[in-house]
C-alpha cells in the first residue's frame, strides 16, 4: 500500500490482509488491516507493529521515508500477536531503541522474546514521551481486551491511537472513513463495526463506558482516532465514540433471533411456526440456521437483537454439538439485557432443551419457560404449540425490552 500521512509528520506504516478469512474463530469475510504507525519527528516514534507474516511489508513502508535504524522509541500500545510480533525485526534493525510499554505488557512480551538486551520504559496512565515537537500521553486500559492494553493520545495532533479499540476487521485500499464509506456506505461501515463490537468487546461495556467517561474527564480532545485494524476515523471520531457507547449501553431492536439447528429436519420444522407466531405478535424475527452461517455472523445477530430462541434436537441426552458450542461461545462474550428460551425434538429421550436453559442460566440471562419438546417429527397438535409459544415469547420480548427506555427499533439495522 505504501506509507499514509495521516497527520503532519505521522503516518499509516501498516499492511493490509485481502486473503484472512477466520481470526482466531471469527470469520473475517473482509479481511482485514494491521496498522502501525510512524512519527517522524527529533526523536522517530513507531507505534505498535504488525503480525510477524507481514514484517517485510512495514518495514517496506518505513523504509520509504527513514532508515529504520533512526527509530528511537517503539511504543506497544498491545502485545497481541498482530501488533508485537514483528517486534523482533524491528527491535534488529534499531537495536538502541527504546520501547513504552505498561508493566503486564512487558511481563507477557518477555514470554515472547529474549527481551534481555532490549531497553524498556515502563509507562501507566498520563506518562508522556516528548519526540521533539510532539508529546504522546500513555492512557492504560486494562482489559480493552487485554490486561496490558494502552492507548496513545499525540496532543499537538488531537490524535488517539486506539489500539484494537473502534476497530473493524476490513481490508480496504481506504484509509479513512469518508474514503471508505465513498467506495461503499455508511452502513457498510457500521455493520462492520458492530461484527467487531459483538465478537470481542461484547464483555467489557462496563469497562467501555469508565475509559470513555475518563477520557472525557481528563479533557481530550479527539479530532481523529487511528485504531490497529481498520479505517481511520477522521470525518467524525464522535460518531465512533458514540456507536461504542450505545453498543457498552446494550442498545437492540425489537427482534427474536432463532438459532438453530437439526439431525432430521424436526426441529428444523419447529421454526417455522414458532416464527409465524413471534410475527402474529408484532415482533420481527430472524431465522438462522448454524451450521450454515459463520459463528460470528450469528453471534452478532442475537447481540444486535432484544431476545433470542435457540432449538436444538438431543443427542445421547444432551445438545446438539454445534448448539453446545455456540453456547458456550456466547457465554464467554458475556450478554446481558437479553431474553432467552429454547426448543427441540427428541427421540429415545429428552435433554437438550433442559440444558440449554441451564446454559442462560449460567450466562445470567432472563429466560421463558418452559420451552418446547417434540417427540420426533411435529404433528398439527405439536405445530399449534409451537406457533402459541413463539406468540408468548414475542409478547414477553415486547415487554423486556420496554424496560430499555433509551432504545429504539431498528437502531442497530445494517
Amino acid at each position: 500500500m505504501g506509507a499514509v500521512e495521516i497527520k503532519p509528520g505521522i503516518y499509516w506504516v501498516g499492511a493490509i490482509d485481502w486473503s484472512v478469512r477466520d481470526f482466531h474463530g471469527y470469520v473475517t469475510p473482509n479481511g482485514t488491516s494491521y496498522n502501525n504507525y510512524l512519527v517522524l519527528d527529533k526523536q522517530v516514534t513507531l507505534v505498535d507493529t504488525v503480525k510477524h507474516d507481514f514484517s517485510e511489508y512495514t518495514l517496506e513502508n518505513i523504509r520509504g521515508l527513514v532508515d529504520p535504524a533512526k527509530i528511537e522509541n517503539v511504543v506497544i500500545n498491545h502485545i497481541e500477536n498482530d501488533h508485537m510480533s514483528s517486534i523482533d525485526r524491528i527491535m534488529a534493525l534499531a537495536p538502541t531503541a527504546t520501547i513504552y510499554i505498561t508493566a503486564r505488557g512487558k511481563k507477557g512480551l518477555d514470554r515472547f522474546f529474549d527481551t534481555s538486551k532490549w531497553q524498556f520504559r515502563i509507562v501507566k496512565t498520563g506518562d508522556t514521551l516528548n519526540t521533539g515537537t510532539k508529546t504522546v500521553t500513555f492512557l492504560e486500559t486494562p482489559m480493552l481486551h487485554w490486561p496490558d492494553s494502552m492507548m496513545s493520545y499525540v496532543q499537538e495532533d488531537k490524535l488517539l491511537i486506539s489500539q484494537d479499540a473502534f476497530g473493524q476487521h476490513l481490508a480496504s485500499s481506504a484509509r479513512f472513513d469518508d474514503e471508505y464509506c465513498d467506495q461503499y456506505s455508511v452502513s457498510a461501515l457500521e455493520h462492520a463495526v458492530r461484527d467487531y463490537y459483538a465478537n470481542i468487546l461484547m464483555p467489557f461495556g462496563t469497562l467501555v463506558k469508565a475509559k470513555i467517561a475518563e477520557v472525557r474527564k481528563l479533557g481530550l480532545q479527539i479530532d481523529m482516532i487511528a485504531p490497529d485494524h481498520g479505517i481511520i476515523w477522521r470525518k467524525d471520531p464522535n460518531k465512533i465514540l458514540q456507536m461504542y457507547l450505545d453498543m457498552a449501553n446494550d442498545k437492540a431492536d425489537l427482534r427474536v433471533v432463532i438459532v438453530y439447528d437439526t439431525m432430521w429436519h424436526s426441529t428444523e420444522h419447529m421454526t417455522i411456526p414458532i416464527m409465524e407466531g413471534i410475527k402474529a405478535a408484532g415482533v420481527e424475527v430472524d431465522v438462522i440456521k448454524l451450521r450454515a452461517t459463520p459463528m460470528s455472523t450469528a453471534i452478532k445477530r442475537i447481540w444486535e437483537s432484544r431476545a433470542m430462541l435457540v432449538g436444538t434436537p438431543t443427542l445421547n441426552n444432551i445438545m446438539f454439538p454445534s448448539i453446545a458450542e455456540f453456547l458456550t461461545h456466547l457465554r464467554g462474550l458475556r450478554p446481558k439485557n437479553r431474553l432467552a428460551g429454547a426448543f427441540g425434538s427428541f427421540g429415545w429421550g429428552g435433554g437438550a432443551v433442559k440444558e440449554a436453559y441451564a446454559e442462560f442460566k449460567k450466562m445470567g440471562l432472563e429466560a421463558v419457560e418452559p420451552g418446547v419438546e417434540v417427540l420426533y417429527r411435529p404433528g398439527p397438535e405439536d405445530e399449534k404449540k409451537c406457533f402459541e409459544f413463539g406468540r408468548q415469547f414475542a409478547e414477553r420480548t415486547i415487554e423486556f425490552h420496554k424496560q430499555f427506555n433509551n432504545d429504539q427499533p431498528g437502531k442497530c439495522k445494517p
